[in-house]
C-alpha cells in the first residue's frame, strides 16, 4: 500500500533517519522533492520521492527524478541521476543504489563521470566516496582532451587524477594509436604508464615495449623491456629507448640493434641516437656493422657508425613541367610552367654507412682496416681513408685511399690511389712487392685475378727454381705494369714502355735493397675472425 503524504517536500519538513553502529555515520539528508509517498510494500518504512528529488550527504549532492529513501540510510534513485562531489566531479546515470553508511554508489546504464577535462562513460560503475575511486567492469571510454581511452575494465582515482585500465586497452590520439593490456594514465600531467606488452602505431613508425611511459602532451616517452621502434625499412631496438615524437629523435641504450631489412644490414652497439627527419642513426660503444651477403657476412667495427638513408626527394631537385591551360573556343590553347615536386613518401633511394676511427672489418675472403670508411648501397661502393689496409687471400693492399666496388655481394674491382702498394709474404722477412701511383684490381669469382699499375711502377719479386728454392730477387721499374695472379698469388708480370729490370742472386742482396720505399707489413693487425675487429693495437 502506498500512501500519499504531501505534495511538496523540503528538507525542513522531513525527519531523516540514521543508523546507529560502532562506526559513526552521517544520515542522508533530503533537500527537496515534489511528492513524498510512503511505500509499505518494501517491507520497511521507505519514503518514495517523486519529482525534482535532491539529497545531500556530507559534501556530495544527489539529484534524480524519483527515489526510495530507506530507514537504514540507503537510497535507490531513478531517472536523470546526478551526483555532484565537490566542485569538479559529476557522475550521471539512469539508476543508482547508494549506501550512506559505506558511501558506496552503484550506477547503471548510460553512466558518465565528468571530472575537470576528463569524461568517463560506461554502462555500469561503482563509485566509492571514501577513496574517490570509480570502478567499472563493463567496457568504458575515457576522453581527455585529444586522447580517447577504451578498455574492458578499469578504475579512476579522482583525488590522485590517475586511471588504471585492464584488458583490450586502446588509446587513440590524432597522431597515433596505442594498444595494450594494462595501462596507468595520469590525467593531470597526461602521462601514460605501460605495464604490459604495448604497441604504438603512427604514420611514421610502430613502437613496441613491455614497460615504460609516454607523455601524451609533450610526445616524449621512455620504452623498456624488449623495446623497438620500426619505420618502413628500419628497426631500432634496445634495452631502453627514449623517444621524442615531436622532434623525431630517439635514443637507445644497451644491447642496441639497428636492422635494415631492405639491405640485409644490422648494426649493434650499446648506445644509439636516431634522427627520424634526417633519416640517420648514430651507434657508438661496441658498434658493429653486419652486411649479409649470400652465405657470407661482413663484420665491421668502428668507434662510431652512422647509418644514413636518402630518398628521391632528398637528392633530386623539383622538376619544372608545362601543363595545358584551357581557353575559350576562339583563343589558342596555352601552357604554363609548374613545379612538380616528389611526394613526401617517396621511395628511399640510397643508404650509407659512415664508420669513424679505428675501423676494422672481417669477411672470409677479405679483411681490412683504416681510420674512416664510407659504404654506399646504391653502387655497392666502399671507400677507405687514412692509412687503409686491405687483405685479400695472401695479398696486402695499401694506398692513400682504397675504393672497393661490389655487385651482388661479390667484389668486381678495387682502386688504390696514390702510393698504391701490394705486398705478399713469401717467407720469413721476404716479401713480393708492387708499387705504383695508382692501381686497379680486377676480380673473377670474388678472387683477385689481375692488377693494372699506372705510373711509377716498381716491383720486387722473388724468383724460384722448379724445386721451389729461391734463385734470386728480381727488381724492376716500369711506368705501367699488369700483374696476373693465379690462386691469389703472383703468376706473371707484364711490363710496358721500356722496363728496367735486374735479377740479383739471393746471396748478393740484403737490407733495405729488399724493400721498396714506404714498404710496411701489417700482418700482425690482420683480423683472423669476426671477433678480431674489436682488437686495435
Amino acid at each position: 500500500m502506498c500512501l500519499c503524504f504531501v505534495n511538496k517536500v523540503q528538507a525542513q519538513n522531513i525527519k531523516t533517519t540514521s543508523v546507529t553502529s560502532s562506526t559513526q555515520t552521517t544520515p542522508i539528508e533530503l533537500v527537496n522533492a515534489d511528492v513524498l509517498l510512503y511505500d509499505e510494500t518494501t517491507g520497511n518504512t521507505a519514503q518514495r520521492l517523486v519529482g525534482n528529488v535532491q539529497f545531500k550527504h556530507e559534501n556530495a549532492l544527489l539529484f534524480c527524478d524519483s527515489a526510495y529513501l530507506y530507514d537504514d540510510n540507503k537510497v535507490d534513485a531513478f531517472g536523470k541521476v546526478h551526483i555532484q562531489q565537490g566542485d569538479s566531479t559529476h557522475i550521471y546515470g539512469d539508476s543508482l543504489a547508494y549506501d550512506g553508511n559505506t558511501k558506496l554508489a552503484k550506477l547503471k546504464h548510460n553512466v558518465k563521470l565528468v571530472d575537470s577535462d576528463v569524461t568517463l562513460t560506461t554502462d555500469s560503475m561503482d563509485y566509492d566516496r571514501n577513496t574517490n575511486i570509480a570502478y567499472y567492469k563493463t567496457k568504458g571510454t575515457i576522453i581527455n582532451k585529444e586522447n580517447t581511452l577504451v578498455s574492458e575494465s578499469g578504475y579512476y582515482h579522482s583525488s590522485e587524477h590517475t586511471m588504471y585500465f585492464k584488458k583490450n586497452v586502446v588509446l587513440t590520439n590524432p597522431k597515433y594509436t596505442m594498444t595494450c593490456d594494462t595501462l596507468k594514465y595520469d590525467t593531470s600531467d597526461k602521462i601514460a604508464y605501460f605495464q604490459s606488452p604495448t604497441h604504438i602505431k603512427s604514420k611514421e613508425n610502430l613502437i613496441y615495449c613491455e614497460n615504460g611511459w609516454y607523455d601524451t602532451e609533450s610526445n616524449k616517452a621512455q620504452f623498456n623491456k624488449n623495446a623497438f621502434i620500426k619505420t618502413k625499412n628500419q628497426t631500432l631496438a634496445g634495452d631502453s629507448l627514449y623517444y621524442d615524437r615531436t622532434n623525431g629523435y630517439g635514443k637507445a641504450i644497451k644491447n642496441i640493434t639497428v636492422t635494415d631489412s631492405a639491405q640485409k644490414m644490422i648494426i649493434t652497439g650499446d648506445l644509439a641516437d636516431f634522427y627520424q627527419r634526417n633519416k640517420h642513426t648514430v651507434v657508438t660503444k661496441k658498434a658493429l656493422f653486419m652486411q649479409i651477403e649470400g652465405k657470407d657476412t661482413l663484420f665491421l667495427h668502428a668507434d662510431t657508425l652512422k647509418h644514413y638513408t636518402t630518398s628521391y626527394a632528398d637528392t633530386v631537385k623539383p622538376k619544372v613541367v608545362e601543363v595545358p591551360v584551357k581557353k575559350g573556343k576562339k583563343k589558342k590553347s596555352e601552357t604554363k610552367k609548374v613545379v612538380k615536386e616528389e611526394p613526401e613518401d617517396a621511395e628511399e633511394k640510397d643508404r650509407f654507412i659512415y664508420a669513424y676511427h679505428k675501423v676494422k672489418f672481417y669477411k672470409k675472403d677479405m679483411q681490412g682496416m683504416c681510420d674512416s670508411l664510407v659504404y654506399s648501397t646504391t653502387d655497392s661502393l666502399m671507400k677507405m681513408f687514412k692509412v687503409p689496409v686491405l687483405w685479400s687471400e695472401a695479398n696486402q693492399l695499401t694506398g692513400d685511399q682504397i675504393n672497393i666496388k661490389s655487385f651482388d655481394g661479390k667484389i668486381e674491382t678495387l682502386h688504390l690511389t696514390n702510393n698504391a702498394f701490394i705486398s705478399e709474404e713469401v717467407d720469413s722477412n721476404m716479401y713480393n712487392q708492387i708499387k705504383g701511383k695508382t692501381m686497379i684490381g680486377y676480380f673473377v669469382k670474388n678472387e683477385l685475378s689481375r692488377i693494372s699499375v699506372k705510373g711509377n711502377g716498381q716491383t720486387i719479386y722473388y724468383a724460384k727454381e722448379d724445386n721451389d728454392s729461391y734463385i734470386g730477387v728480381n727488381k724492376a721499374e716500369c711506368t705501367d705494369l699488369m700483374i696476373y695472379l693465379k690462386e691469389s698469388k703472383v703468376d706473371k708480370i707484364t711490363f710496358y714502355k721500356k722496363p728496367v729490370a735486374t735479377l740479383y742472386p739471393i746471396d748478393k742482396i740484403s737490407g733495405d735493397d729488399l724493400f721498396l720505399k714506404d714498404f710496411k707489413w701489417y700482418g700482425a693487425k690482420r683480423p683472423k675472425n669476426r671477433y678480431d675487429v674489436f682488437v686495435w693495437e
